[in-house]
């Protein structure tokens, strides 16, 4: 079996949103573990050149980038530098991503855009910018999305941000068939991870906290004289009131020879990166659920 270091070893990495959390760990691991230069691309240009800083020190090769994953022509200018200056990307990791927590109905409209467009917008930038370069070059790379095990469930007070990663697991379960389709040599993957200690809710803007009572404090100071809700308990109690149906995530059903099992992706270590395959006849939708690919006979629900 192909080892994560046999496919990435001395290739190139482009991670975003790698000047903290998940990104910044991937980046320490793409360039420590694996043996790949790692261009560190973050809209923070210190946290960037931070990160990229200790991978050096630690005897690895790393570049940082200031770059903002909502601006088109940055990435594209991103994708032109890291070509002229480090070569073909093996691994594209679109990871930046900010959280919004609080009611629907209570967030701002551009607290909602933001998050769009750097939660959805900027995954599509990086995949443009980057994509048709990967695909043109014969050896085998990999993308990764980051979704959310929230991309495969529903969770109140999160809408905003649950609707994105929901959102970046259909669009690479799309972009999966399209490069199967045309016969790239390229895995799209995306990634589900669960809980993870990060900066992620301090970033957040509109509600300084992860909890029920934050986004009560906020709404109460838009709304001071606000009253319970009408069905009972005050807000932020989701007990009552009545049943609350919390879409739960479908069961994988079997494991696709060569998929990492569940929680790993490409390049993780018991992870492979299988290129893709077309569908055999019949088969319509494919589901990436955390390491697993479920393909449905008939429309998946």
């Amino acid at each position: 079996m192909t080892t994560p270091e046999e496919v990435f070893a001395g290739g190139v990495a482009v991670i975003t949103g790698a000047g903290a959390g998940i990104g910044e760990g991937l980046a320490l691991h793409a360039a420590l573990r694996l043996g790949m230069t790692v261009a560190v691309a973050d809209v923070d240009g210190s946290a960037a050149e931070r990160v990229a800083a200790r991978i050096t020190a630690d005897g690895g090769r790393a570049l940082a980038h200031a770059v903002d994953v909502r601006d088109p022509a940055a990435m594209e200018r991103l994708a032109e530098r890291v070509a002229a200056g480090a070569g073909p990307v093996r691994l594209l990791v679109n990871n930046a991503g900010v959280e919004q927590f609080g009611y629907l109905w209570d967030t701002p409209v551009a607290n909602w855009h933001r998050l769009v467009d750097i939660n959805v917008n900027g995954v599509f930038h990086g995949l443009r910018a980057f994509l048709p370069r990967m695909i043109a070059n014969p050896g085998r790379s990999v993308v990764l999305n980051m979704s959310s095990v929230g991309g495969v469930a529903a969770v109140p007070l999160q809408a905003a941000y649950v609707m994105s990663k929901h959102a970046v697991l259909a669009l690479t379960e799309s972009l999966h068939l399209e490069l199967a389709a045309v016969g790239a040599n390229v895995g799209a993957h995306a990634v589900l991870p669960g809980v993870v200690a990060s900066d992620i809710f301090a970033s957040a803007r509109g509600v300084d906290g992860g909890d029920t009572g934050a986004a009560e404090r906020a709404r109460d100071g838009r709304a001071p004289g606000a009253r319970d809700h009408p069905g009972g308990g005050r807000r932020g109690d989701l007990r009552p009131g009545g049943p609350r149906r919390v879409l739960r995530p479908h069961p994988a059903r079997g494991r696709a020879a060569g998929d990492g099992g569940p929680g790993r992706a490409a390049g993780e270590p018991g992870g492979t990166a299988p290129a893709p395959q077309p569908l055999p006849p019949g088969r319509r939708m494919t589901h990436l659920r955390g390491g697993y690919r479920r393909r449905c006979g008939s429309p998946c629900r």
